[in-house]
């Protein structure tokens, strides 16, 4: 059968143990994705089935995110003095660049998210992927001081080679894929490697509220019974959690009423075991470890 050769089996009992900083077995991030759409084009999450466009609809509806959503978003991680890994499409520095100084104020880390979510890269010849990620690299680095170590593709859109790519363009980390709760290093072409940082999917408000048709008091109900169920887990063998959340979902006010309950359930049951942190500090801890401890290495 044909396999992508980018990591073994390593079933999960059988993997050497390790901690989190300060002996901490469970981390924990919230990954805020601020996404930004063409008009009358592309690509884009729906509240209703779209007519034709402009779908002035659905287009609004996801703008609602950006002009509105994330500040309660970002009001609700400062009552309870959350970091947050911003997810972030580089249109959004054009579109709404009040919105990114604000997280950045907070020294929250920027992950690279593509250019646009109305867009998807995977179906891109190679060339003009690497020039696609690289230029999203440049473009973070001019505004943030610094480029982004890791790279969530929009909508987990990925060719065959875009792990080598990610590795070649100095990329540390990617988030696309859901297939562990530990942190996994992929191999990538002439021998390099990129690491594999846990991003949900069930975990996800997009999955479950768009397409599960979940409403907040179920979603917020997940996020609970997963940081409970890991914090068990997380005796045996350190983990990860992470949330996945997007501002036109979770920021309309019924859904943020129930997010700030699974957050606060969180924040108070976060004792000497729970790290809450960011993607790229869990991605630094992992890759600083020694070799054999994280698998792939």
């Amino acid at each position: 059968m044909r396999h992508h050769d980018r990591y073994d089996y390593h079933p999960l009992p059988e993997r050497a143990d390790y901690s989190w900083p300060d002996g901490r077995r469970l981390a924990v991030y919230v990954a805020l994705n601020l996404e930004h759409f063409a008009f009358g084009e592309g690509l884009g999450a729906e509240l209703a089935p779209g007519g034709p466009q402009p779908d002035v609809l659905n287009y609004a509806w996801r703008d609602y995110g950006s002009r509105v959503g994330a500040w309660r978003l970002l009001r609700i991680f400062d009552e309870l003095e959350l970091p947050c890994s911003v997810l972030l499409n580089t249109a959004m520095y054009d579109h709404a660049p009040q919105l990114v100084d604000a997280f950045r104020r907070r020294g929250d880390e920027m992950v690279a998210h593509g250019r646009t979510n109305s867009e998807r890269q995977g179906v891109l010849p190679e060339a003009q992927e690497r020039a696609l990620i690289e230029a999203c690299a440049a473009t973070m680095a001019r505004h943030e001081g610094r480029g982004p170590e890791g790279w969530l593709g929009p909508w987990i859109s990925q060719s065959e080679r875009t792990p080598d790519l990610l590795a070649e363009a100095g990329f540390r980390y990617l988030l696309d894929w859901c297939h562990d709760d530990q942190p996994i290093w992929f191999r990538t072409r002439g021998g390099g490697r990129i690491l594999s940082v846990p991003y949900p999917q069930e975990l996800n408000d997009i999955p479950q509220i768009v397409g599960r048709k979940q409403e907040g008091d179920a979603f917020a109900d997940m996020i609970v019974d997963t940081f409970d169920e890991l914090l068990e887990e997380s005796q045996e063998r350190p983990l990860v959690m992470g949330l996945a959340l997007h501002a036109y979902l979770v920021g309309w006010p019924h859904r943020a009423r129930h997010l700030r309950r699974a957050l606060t359930h969180i924040r108070q049951r976060a004792d000497g075991r729970v790290w809450i942190t960011g993607a790229g500090a869990i991605a630094r801890h992992a890759a600083a470890l020694p070799p054999g401890v994280v698998p792939g290495s």
